[in-house]
């Protein structure tokens, strides 16, 4: 399988709320939100292996999602980027987050594993809705 068309499956798992198959892609020293600071928002936080890719997972239960589109996945080689649309309010505030391009970079190792990953997302309003 192509790694834009791995891509492709994550996000029709994550539309499932099948986590267990987004884990069998990831490396198991996957490292999430790679080169990101902790900036307190919980499900931008880095993370390491599928453990941490799991607990990513479980920081979205702080969200309600009321859209998720892929607009775009580019690329087919280690790296892949795909560009989402994604609103959202944060439960405990009710404070909404609209983002039109979200960008997610995917990279891979030669086996066809996700071995980084991380949110291109506008941080600050993603923290200011968290309050």
């Amino acid at each position: 399988m192509s790694n834009s068309a791995t891509v492709k499956k994550i996000y029709e798992a994550f539309g499932r709320g099948d986590v267990p198959a987004i884990l069998e892609v990831m490396s198991d020293d996957v490292v999430w939100e790679y080169g990101a600071a902790d900036n307190g928002v919980p499900w931008l936080a880095p993370r390491r292996g599928k453990k941490g890719v799991g607990e990513f997972f479980q920081s979205l239960a702080a969200m309600e999602i009321t859209k998720f589109e892929v607009h775009d996945i580019v690329g087919d080689g280690p790296v892949v980027v795909a560009l989402i649309g994604i609103d959202f309010t944060v439960k405990a505030t009710g404070k909404k987050v609209s983002e039109g391009d979200e960008a997610h970079v995917w990279r891979f190792d030669d086996r066809g594993r996700v071995v980084r990953f991380r949110h291109a997302a506008d941080t600050f309003a993603h923290a200011r809705a968290l309050g």
